[in-house]
């Protein structure tokens, strides 16, 4: 029960989809792998991303005693102090191997560290700021994975607002899945994973590869947009946490996405098979 609680902290189901913001990140500048050295940037978001979930519901404490007391740390499963250490020794991790790999690497995921802490600590409740600093947490993973090469084109690191945007959509309605809330945030979500979706499949239009993106835009457009809309027909916390669910784990498509826009078939059909393992992973752990 103890390693249950502990895992449920690190939230599996989504750490599957920040291995797949590294791979979509390789594949945009190119999947170049001399080595097996770039396994040290799968390793390091491992280490961001469990700390970063850890360490929010170590900072969330006190709500969490009142909205979610079932949660490992507020129900005692995991003592806060444990937490902490848990949370600081999974970031230090991350920057430690993407240093591992190169010095570029280093410095962007230490740049991740400083907006997980941020996002965590003194933004995630403000309502602008909040999403704003979770995008940039999955903008700057996407980003990591393009330090596979010393020189990154500004050009690619512009593709890092796509997920940003993506993932402020999911941030501004989850804070709805406890008590509910109003159809507006639902809408504007829906508007800003449209944005994301004609831009990916314009992007990929633009390079030719269009007929190997589409499959996996519209098969995001499937997972995404029928819990969206029946959290607006009815927008009640179970409800709305179910649209969440669903929008953080088929961000595991539009890595996808990117993977095939940039010409990289068999590697998005590598983050594809990412997909049922969060899926079956979020039957048993928490996602939100």
């Amino acid at each position: 029960m103890l390693l249950k609680a502990y895992l449920t902290l690190l939230r599996p189901a989504n750490v599957i989809t920040a291995l797949a913001d590294i791979l979509a990140g390789m594949a945009i500048v190119g999947f170049v792998w001399k080595d097996l050295t770039p396994v040290f940037l799968l390793v390091s978001t491992i280490g961001l991303y469990g700390g970063g979930v850890v360490l929010n519901d170590y900072f969330d404490l006190a709500i969490d005693s009142k909205e979610r007391p079932e949660r490992p740390i507020p129900s005692g499963k995991v003592s806060k102090g444990s937490a902490l250490v848990l949370g600081s020794l999974f970031l230090g991790l991350g920057v430690f191997f993407a240093f591992l790999y190169q010095i570029q690497s280093g410095w962007i995921a230490s740049i991740v560290v400083v907006l997980i802490l941020t996002y965590n600590r003194f933004a995630k409740h403000h309502s602008l700021l909040g999403p704003i600093f979770m995008g940039m947490c999955r903008g700057g993973n996407l980003i990591l994975g393009m330090s596979l090469i010393s020189e990154i084109n500004l050009s690619d690191v512009s593709l890092s607002f796509f997920p940003i945007l993506y993932i402020a959509a999911i941030t501004m309605i989850s804070r709805d899945e406890v008590h509910g809330g109003k159809k507006k945030s639902l809408v504007v979500a829906g508007i800003f994973y449209l944005i994301v979706f004609v831009s990916m499949s314009l992007i990929s239009f633009r390079l030719g590869n269009l007929p190997f993106s589409i499959p996996f835009v519209f098969l995001h457009l499937g997972m995404v947009f029928p819990p969206l809309f029946r959290a607006y027909q009815n927008p009640i916390g179970p409800m709305i946490g179910k649209a969440v669910k669903m929008g953080v784990i088929s961000l595991i498509l539009l890595n996808a996405s990117f993977a095939a826009s940039f010409g990289f078939v068999l590697v998005a059909l590598i983050i594809l098979c990412l997909l049922p393992l969060s899926l079956g992973l979020a039957k048993y752990f928490s996602v939100t």
